[in-house]
C-alpha cells in the first residue's frame, strides 16, 4: 500500500438515515447535502465552496457555522479522499472498511433520498463486518466521530491491523493475546468488582491523570451543575482546554440515555467548558448519541461518549496514575 495513503472515518447516514446497506450493495460511499451538485466545480475555492452549501441549505443561519461544518465534511467527501485511501464506516458494534477507487460524481436521480453525492469503492474483508473490539482505543475514539466525517490518517496501522486480525492473517502473539485478556479482565472488573459511584468517578479521575490532564478536579455533589469531574489539558504549551465529565457506573444494560447527555450539557455551559465527555462502565444508547451531535452541530462544543469497552481499552493502553 503505497506510503501517502489516506485515511479517514465516514458516518453513512444522510439525513440521519442509515444508508450502510445500501452503500455495500452498490459498492459506493455516501454523503448528503445532495442539493449542492455544483459543488463538484474544483475551481471552487473554500469561500465559495461554502457558500453553496450556505444557499442550498443554511440561508436563513446568522452565522456560517453549520455551512463550515458541513462544507468540511463535503470538502474532505470531495477533494481529499483519493483512490487507494482507506475509509472506515461505523455500524453499531461494528465496523467496515472501503478502500477508495475512483472520484466524486453526483448522481441527480438520488437527489430525493438524499444520497447523490457518492465514490466508487471496494469494500475489504469480503464486506463483512469488523466487531469494534478489534479496533484499539485511539480508533474506536474516532470511530465515534459526531458530524459526517473525520481524517484517520494518522490511525492507518490501526486499521490495517484491525483487518488482518479480521481476516485471519494476524498470527496471534503474546502481546496481542495479552491486551484482548486484560481489557476484558478490566472491563468485567469495572463492571463487577469493589467499586461504587464514588469509586468509578476516583478511576475517572486517574485516567485523565495518565492522559496528561494538567488538573482534574472531581467536583462535590453540594456543587454539582451536571460535570462530575472537570479536567484542564494543556495544548501546544499555550491553550488551555477545559473539559467537563459525566460519569455513569452502568451495566451494559440499559445503555446511557440522552439524559446524561443533558445534565452535562448543564454542566458544559455552567463551567464554560470547552469540551465534554460522558464515560459509562456500561453503553450509550442511540439517543443519547443523536444528542450528542445535535448539540456539536448547533454549537460546535464536542460530547465524546465513552463506552465501557473503550473505557477499559484506556486503562490498558494509558494505564492509571495514582497517588
Amino acid at each position: 500500500m503505497a506510503e501517502d495513503t489516506q485515511a479517514f472515518v465516514l458516518r453513512i447516514a444522510p439525513g440521519r438515515i442509515d444508508r450502510v446497506a445500501e452503500a455495500l450493495e452498490d459498492d459506493d460511499i455516501i454523503i448528503g447535502w445532495s442539493r449542492a451538485a455544483e459543488l463538484l466545480d474544483s475551481s471552487l475555492d473554500w469561500d465559495h465552496f461554502r457558500e453553496v452549501i450556505r444557499k442550498n441549505y443554511y440561508e436563513g443561519d446568522d452565522t456560517l457555522h453549520r455551512a463550515g461544518q458541513a462544507g468540511g465534511h463535503l470538502w474532505r467527501f470531495l477533494r481529499e479522499m483519493g483512490p487507494g485511501d482507506l475509509v472506515v464506516v461505523p455500524h453499531g458494534a461494528h465496523f467496515y472498511v472501503a478502500k477508495v477507487e475512483g472520484v466524486a460524481r453526483h448522481d441527480s436521480s438520488r437527489v430525493a433520498d438524499d444520497t447523490a453525492f457518492r465514490r466508487p469503492v471496494t469494500w475489504l474483508n469480503e464486506k463483512q463486518p469488523i466487531p469494534r473490539a478489534f479496533a484499539r482505543a485511539a480508533l474506536q475514539t474516532r470511530m465515534k466521530v459526531q458530524g459526517t466525517t473525520a481524517d484517520a490518517a494518522d490511525l492507518l496501522d490501526e486499521i490495517r491491523e484491525s483487518l488482518r486480525v479480521a481476516q485471519g492473517e494476524a498470527t496471534p502473539t503474546f502481546e496481542s493475546d495479552l491486551y484482548t485478556r486484560l481489557v476484558q479482565d478490566t472491563l468485567d472488573e469495572i463492571r463487577s468488582g469493589r467499586i461504587n459511584d464514588f469509586g468509578f468517578e476516583s478511576l475517572l479521575k486517574s485516567v485523565l491523570d495518565a492522559m496528561g490532564a494538567e488538573n482534574v478536579r472531581i467536583v462535590s455533589r453540594s456543587q454539582d451543575k451536571g460535570a462530575d469531574l472537570l479536567a484542564t489539558f494543556l495544548l501546544a504549551g499555550a491553550f488551555r482546554l477545559l473539559v467537563a465529565v459525566q460519569a455513569k457506573h452502568y451495566q451494559p444494560e440499559p445503555p446511557v440515555s440522552a439524559d446524561a447527555v443533558h445534565q452535562l450539557i448543564q454542566g458544559i455551559e455552567a463551567e464554560s467548558a470547552d469540551l465534554g465527555m460522558v464515560v459509562t462502565s456500561g453503553t450509550i444508547s442511540d439517543d443519547a448519541t443523536r444528542l450528542a451531535e445535535s448539540y456539536y452541530e448547533d454549537k460546535g462544543i464536542r460530547i465524546e461518549l465513552v463506552d465501557g469497552t473503550q473505557l477499559a481499552a484506556l486503562i490498558v493502553e494509558q494505564g492509571l496514575r495514582t497517588p
